[in-house]
C-alpha cells in the first residue's frame, strides 16, 4: 500500500513576528513604532511591567524592548517575571535605558537579557538588531513546524505499516481458519496445522496428543524427523511441555539462542494435546507469539471437531455392527425355535420328542428374554433412569447370588469356579440385584470366552474401605488395541461372520454403569493369549463375623395350594399370548377366563368374580391402567390379586401400575415357577406385597 507523504511545512516568508515594547512613556512608543515600522512585523506596546505580562501570556513574541526604569514594577522586576514563564523563558530581552552601571548590567544579564542598548536610541542600530532576533525567531519558527511535520511523517508511515500488518494477520488467520477447517480428518486436521504454522509462525513445528488418560499418546514432528520426536525434544523443553499441559496455559522456553512457545491444545477444561513452535529467539517475538495464540485457538476447535467427528464416526460404525449383530442374535435362537414347532406338528411325535422340543424353545426363550433384558436396561442406563436400591448385603451372600445365576451355563461348558474371599467378613451398602447382575455377566463373560473344560477365578480384597472383586479368565485375551474400548457400548472385539460366541457387545458397559451408580469403578487388563481380568471396586467395610457365613437365602419352596382353584381372568388383546396363558393356567388346575379388552373383561369379572386378574396394559380402547381402576371399583374384585402382565417394564409403566392399584408388574414373558407360586395363594401374595 502506497500512500501519500505529507510535506514538510512551507517556508514562513510571509509570517509576522511579534515585537514587544515597553515603556511607560507614550512619546517613546511612537518612536520605536517609526524606527521598527519598516520592517513589516507586528509591534505591540505596553506602557507597564503588568500590562507586558498579560501579552506574554496570550502570545508568542520575537523579542521583547524593555525599559530599565519604569514605575510601579522596573525593568528588571519584569524580566524576572517574564523568565518565570515557560512560554517566554528563551524570549530574547533587549533593556533599554538612558544609563547603565556595571551592577545593573550584571544584574540584567543574570535575568537572561541579551543585549543593553542606550536611549536615545540609534534608529540604524535598533532596527538591526531587532531585524537580527526577528529572523532567528522565523527560522527557529520553521525548525519547529518542519520537526512537527516529520513526527507527523513518522505516525503516518506507522499506522500505514501497522494496518498493513493487521491486513496480513486478518488475511493469514482468515486462511488458517478456512485450513483446519476444510476437514474433518484427524490426519487432514493435522497436515494443514503443520503447514500454518511452518514456516510462518516457526521454523520447526511439534504435536503433542494426548490419550484418553491425559498421558502423552502420539507425537509429529514438521518438517519429519529421521529420529523419534520425543528425542528431538531437550528436557527442559519437555518440562515446558509437561507444565503447559497441567497448568493448560502457553509456557516460553529459551535456551542458547534458540526459542520455543508451547501451545495447548484446549477443548472445555481438558488438554487434549500442545504444539510446540521452536525457531531462533529473534524470531519468536511478542508479535508472533501473539499469533500463534490466535492461530490455536481456531486449532483447537478443529481439533476438537475433527475427534467428536472420529468419535461420531466410530460410534455409527459400532452402532452398524451392533444392529447386524442384533438381527443374527435374535435370529439365531428362532431357528430352533422353529424347527421345534415344526417337528411338535409332525403326525407320529413320542413323548420324549415333545419334551425335548419343549426344552429347545424354553432355553431359546430364555436366551431372547436376556438379550431384551440386558438391551432395555442399557437404554434405561444411558437415559438416566435406572435407581439402585441400597442396602447392607455381605459379599458371601453376593457372590452367591452371582454364582446361582451363572452355574448353568458354566456347567454347560464343564467349567470350574474357583472362589477366593478374604478371611475377614465384608460388607458393603448396594443394589443386591444389580450387583449380583454385575458378577454374573462378569463370570459369563469368562465363561463365553474360556475354552471348556477350564477354571474361571472370582477373587476379592478388602483394604482401606475398598473392596475389589476380580473375575480371572484363560482365554485368548484381548487385543491390546481393543482393550481400552472394551466398556464402550457395542464394543466387540470379534466382529467376524463365524463368530461363535454371540453377544451384543453391551455386557460390559452394563457392568460398567452399574458400578459407578454404586460410586464404584471397573478396570480390565490382559495379555493376548493369557486370558483376561476384570476388576470391580466397590465401597464397603467390615462386617461383624457372624455374618461372614450368610449366604443367599435358600429357594422359597412353593408355596402349597388352596383346597378350591382360584379363579383367574387373563386380560391380553395377542389372542397367542392370552390362549397359551390360558392352556398354561389349566394344566395346573386354575379355572380361567379370558377377555381380550377392557370392557369385556369389567364384564366377565362381574359374573366370574376372578381371585386373580392378570392384565395386560397395551390394550385397545381402555389401556390396563384404566381397567385395573375400575376393577377395583368393583365390589367383586376389590380384593383380588392383580398383577400387570405387560412389556412395558420401564419405571414410569411400573409407577402407574401402583396408582393404578395393581399389586404386581410383571413383564413378558414372566418367570412362569414365580407366577405360579403367587397364583397358588393370591390372598397370600397380596398380604406378603403389602408388607
Amino acid at each position: 500500500m502506497n500512500q501519500p507523504v505529507a510535506p514538510l511545512a512551507p517556508p514562513l516568508e510571509q509570517e509576522k513576528a511579534n515585537i514587544l515594547v515597553v515603556d511607560d512613556l507614550p512619546e517613546k512608543h511612537v518612536v520605536f513604532r517609526s524606527i521598527l515600522e519598516e520592517l513589516g512585523q507586528n509591534i505591540i506596546s505596553a506602557r507597564s511591567g503588568q500590562e507586558a505580562l498579560r501579552f506574554i501570556l496570550e502570545q508568542e513574541f520575537a523579542v521583547i524592548l524593555l525599559d530599565v526604569n519604569m514605575p510601579d514594577i522596573d525593568g528588571l522586576e519584569t524580566a524576572g517575571l517574564i523568565r518565570q514563564y515557560k512560554k517566554s523563558s528563551q524570549t530574547p530581552i533587549v533593556f533599554i535605558t538612558a544609563y547603565v552601571d556595571e551592577v545593573q548590567a550584571k544584574r540584567g544579564y543574570a535575568l537572561g537579557a541579551v543585549d543593553y542598548i542606550p536611549s536615545p536610541v540609534v534608529p540604524e542600530v535598533l532596527r538591526s538588531k531587532v531585524r537580527v532576533f526577528v529572523e532567528l525567531f522565523r527560522m527557529n519558527r520553521q525548525l519547529q513546524l518542519q520537526a512537527v511535520a516529520r513526527e507527523q511523517l513518522a505516525r503516518s508511515e506507522a499506522a500505514r505499516a501497522a494496518a498493513e500488518e493487521a491486513i496480513l494477520r486478518a488475511d493469514y488467520l482468515a486462511e488458517a481458519g478456512q485450513q483446519l477447517s476444510r476437514s474433518l480428518h484427524l490426519e487432514d486436521t493435522i497436515r494443514a496445522l503443520f503447514d500454518v504454522a511452518v514456516p510462518m509462525l516457526a521454523d520447526h513445528a511439534v504435536l503433542a496428543l494426548t490419550n484418553a488418560d491425559g498421558a502423552l499418546g502420539r507425537i509429529e514432528t514438521h518438517p519429519p524427523s529421521a529420529v523419534s520426536a520425543a528425542a528431538t525434544l531437550p528436557q527442559s523443553l519437555q518440562d515446558a511441555l509437561a507444565r503447559a499441559l497441567k497448568q493448560k496455559q502457553f509456557d516460553m522456553w529459551r535456551e542458547g539462542g534458540q526459542a520455543a512457545v508451547v501451545c495447548p491444545l484446549l477443548a472445555g477444561d481438558r488438554a487434549r494435546g500442545a504444539l510446540i513452535l521452536r525457531a531462533s529467539d529473534a524470531r519468536l517475538d511478542s508479535s508472533r507469539v501473539a499469533l500463534a495464540k490466535e492461530v490455536i485457538s481456531r486449532a483447537s476447535i478443529a481439533m476438537e471437531n475433527s475427534r467428536l467427528y472420529t468419535a461420531i464416526q466410530d460410534a455409527d460404525r459400532r452402532k452398524n455392527e451392533f444392529l447386524a449383530m442384533l438381527a443374527h442374535e435374535l435370529r439365531n435362537p428362532l431357528a430352533p425355535i422353529r424347527n421345534a414347532v415344526h417337528i411338535m406338528q409332525g403326525g407320529d411325535v413320542t413323548q420324549r420328542t415333545m419334551s425335548w422340543a419343549r426344552d429347545v424353545i424354553g432355553r431359546q426363550a430364555d436366551h431372547m428374554t436376556r438379550l431384551i433384558d440386558d438391551l432395555l436396561d442399557v437404554s434405561r442406563i444411558v437415559q438416566g433412569k435406572v435407581v439402585v436400591k441400597p442396602e447392607k448385603l455381605t459379599l458371601a451372600s453376593l457372590v452367591e447370588r452371582a454364582m446361582e445365576a451363572s452355574a448353568p451355563r458354566m456347567a454347560a461348558r464343564d467349567q470350574e469356579l474357583r472362589v477366593q474371599l478374604p478371611e475377614a467378613p465384608v460388607e458393603l451398602n448396594g443394589d443386591g440385584v444389580r450387583l449380583a447382575q454385575v458378577l454374573a455377566n462378569l463370570i459369563n463373560n469368562a465363561s463365553k470366552f474360556s475354552s471348556p473344560n477350564t477354571p474361571i477365578t472370582l477373587s476379592a480384597a478388602y483394604e482401606d474401605g475398598e473392596l475389589k472383586i476380580a473375575v480371572k479368565d484363560e482365554g485368548t485375551g484381548i487385543d491390546p488395541a481393543f482393550l481400552p474400548h472394551i466398556f464402550d457400548l457395542f464394543a466387540q472385539a470379534d466382529q467376524s461372520l463365524d463368530r461363535s460366541q454371540g453377544g451384543l457387545g453391551i455386557g460390559l458397559t452394563l457392568v460398567k454403569h452399574l458400578v459407578e451408580l454404586h460410586g464404584g469403578r471397573v478396570a480390565a487388563r490382559s495379555e493376548v493369549g493369557r486370558g483376561t481380568e476384570v476388576s470391580v471396586y466397590l465401597p464397603a467395610q467390615p462386617a461383624p463375623s457372624s455374618e461372614a457365613a450368610a449366604g443367599l437365602a435358600g429357594i422359597r419352596a412353593p408355596v402349597a395350594r388352596g383346597s378350591a382353584p382360584a379363579r383367574i381372568l387373563v386380560v391380553d388383546d395377542l389372542a397367542a399370548s392370552a390362549e397359551t396363558l390360558m392352556t398354561l393356567l389349566e394344566m395346573e388346575g386354575f379355572e380361567v377366563r379370558v377377555a381380550s379388552e377392557g370392557m369385556a373383561a369389567l364384564k366377565i369379572a362381574e359374573d366370574f368374580r376372578p381371585d386373580v386378574v392378570l392384565l395386560d396394559i397395551g390394550l385397545p380402547g381402555m389401556n390396563g391402567f384404566e381397567v385395573a381402576n375400575r376393577l377395583r371399583t368393583q365390589p367383586e374384585c376389590r380384593e383380588a390379586l392383580l398383577i400387570a402382565l405387560t412389556g412395558y417394564g420401564e419405571a414410569e409403566s411400573r409407577s402407574r401400575s401402583v396408582q393404578a392399584g395393581f399389586d404386581f408388574h410383571m413383564v413378558k414373558p414372566a418367570d412362569v415357577n414365580l407366577l405360579l407360586s403367587m397364583l397358588a395363594n393370591p390372598q397370600k401374595a397380596r398380604k406378603s406385597r403389602a408388607a
